[in-house]
């Protein structure tokens, strides 16, 4: 088993150390926007809510009233903050400890029985240090019923219909809780088409942005997760140069990432300040010049075609046209990989190592894989 989206210690304080420092220093802006709030609106309440840096976690089940049936869990490569429908996902959840995996049968059974379910559901989760909790519940099938069909043999959509129409699990011949998981990995992997809208921004949020999705199965979750790439059209380079441009609130975790494709025989090439705290840790980089101070530039290098992969994470509030969006927008357009993830950045990095792995893979058919699991 391997672990590809947690942060390291370090990074997760220095996070909290600065959101910490910075409530200290502007408390203002919360009594402004409090006052505000209230003025405008007495009769409605100001909701106050917190962003947890965790791991995703999503169910599909299948519940008649009496017993819910959970084909397998999945769990999403990008942390929580990536709408479900962009994110990657992997079935069964690789990462999970036993009490995370037991809480989440456990909650998904309460909560279908409790909201008297007929059919379908689907339930997403974040797990925060070791504390599991509920972000959605939606009595409905979800996109990724399909996948987990597939992938696990149990028609979920036949049985839900029998329930519908009368039919218990029992009389089905199923029985609920968390099925056997297969001896492989399937992975759901979103298929974007950014290179036919002009003008739209290919960073990772809340809102959905993918057209479609492909998936990626074997034995190993990296090559897996290899496959799953492939068919998303997204080439994978072996070598080359990687141009990155990194937020400062991201810096501490982009570094190590960095490193290690400098370690792989990559070259780097950074803007100032991702440059600058490259060299600090005693990574070798080139310096370019940012979209919007002349050329030669990071936009120019894209469009030369001396670039293979682009790692660039968001600054704080989208502004329009920015220089990220000029470097993203150019790489999209010339089939450039570009990633705003680094969870993404860290798996992707694992695929590479992968190599003789990856040249040697098996390929068998989706029915092969599970006949087999």
């Amino acid at each position: 088993m391997i672990t590809m989206s947690e942060l390291s210690e370090a990074a997760k304080q220095a996070r909290n150390d600065y959101q910490r420092e910075y409530r200290r220093k502007h408390p203002e802006k919360l009594k402004q926007y409090m006052a505000t709030a209230v003025r405008v609106n007495r009769k409605h309440p100001v909701l106050v809510d917190k962003y947890l840096l965790c791991k995703e976690i999503e169910v599909d089940a299948v519940c008649d009233g009496s017993q819910v049936l959970i084909p397998g869990i999945m769990q999403h490569i990008e942390r929580a903050g990536v709408h479900s429908g962009d994110s990657t996902a992997v079935f069964p959840a690789h990462d999970l400890s036993e009490s995370i995996r037991d809480k989440v049968v456990d909650y998904t059974t309460r909560l279908a029985l409790e909201l008297e379910v007929r059919g379908l559901v689907n339930i997403q989760f974040v797990e925060y240090e070791n504390e599991l909790y509920v972000i959605e519940v939606n009595p409905r099938s979800s996109r990724t019923v399909p996948f987990i069909s597939k992938v696990s043999g149990v028609p979920m959509v036949k049985l839900a219909t029998q329930i519908i129409l009368g039919k218990s699990l029992a009389e089905q011949g199923c029985r609920g809780g968390l099925q056997p998981q297969p001896g492989f990995y399937a992975v759901k992997v979103p298929v974007f088409s950014f290179n036919k809208l002009e003008q739209v921004d290919i960073t990772l949020g809340p809102e959905m942005k993918s057209t479609g999705e492909v998936m990626g199965i074997d034995r190993s979750l990296k090559v897996a997760i290899f496959k799953g790439l492939s068919a998303a059209g997204v080439e994978i380079p072996q070598r080359g140069t990687i141009v990155a441009t990194i937020a400062d609130k991201d810096k501490e975790e982009a570094v190590p990432i960095l490193k290690g494709f400098a370690a792989m025989g990559f070259q780097l090439v950074a803007t100032e300040g991702t440059a600058r705290a490259l060299r600090e840790h005693g990574v070798e980089v080139k310096t370019v010049d940012k979209y919007r101070e002349g050329s030669p530039n990071i936009v120019d290098l894209i469009r030369e075609g001396k670039v293979d992969f682009v790692v660039n994470t968001l600054t704080h509030g989208r502004k329009p046209f920015s220089d990220g969006f000029h470097i993203r927008r150019a790489a999209v357009e010339l089939n450039v990989p570009c990633l705003t993830s680094l969870d993404t950045l860290r798996v992707v990095q694992k695929v590479i190592q992968e190599g003789e792995r990856i040249d040697t893979m098996e390929i068998k058919s989706l029915q092969e894989y599970v006949a087999e699991g």
